[in-house]
């Protein structure tokens, strides 16, 4: 998309309110950084899988790269990077490594992530 497809204003006028509000409740740069680093997480198919297949259920890696038709080790790796952003939390029963949804947060996330491409 060309800058000219783009609707803009005729004349240039800063609403000095609305520039102030912006600034003063503007996260700082790392807060910022880091938000960009956990939607970047987002970008992937195969973990948004994973975060659907949890949305649903507990699991261990066997059921969720059984689900998903995909290699243990796969599904490993994408755990580790869910782990790491604190999307994914897992605790150990028996033998198995058991995968759960964070918080509720995660939920809210996948639910509007849906809704909106649903509309």
């Amino acid at each position: 998309m060309a800058l000219n497809d783009v609707e803009q204003c005729e004349e240039k006028h800063v609403h000095i309110h609305f520039a102030n509000k912006i600034h003063q409740d503007m996260p700082d740069d790392d807060k910022l950084y880091d938000l960009a680093e956990l939607f970047k997480v987002f970008g992937d198919s195969t973990r948004i899988k994973i975060l659907f297949a949890l949305f649903e259920s507990e699991m261990c890696v066997c059921d969720i790269a059984d689900t998903l038709n995909m290699t243990q080790s796969a599904i490993s790796h994408q755990l580790k990077v869910l782990k790491q952003s604190r999307l994914v939390g897992n605790r150990r029963e028996g033998k198995s490594i058991i995968y759960f949804l964070a918080d509720d947060h995660v939920r809210t996330i996948i639910n509007q992530g849906i809704t909106h491409i649903n509309e």
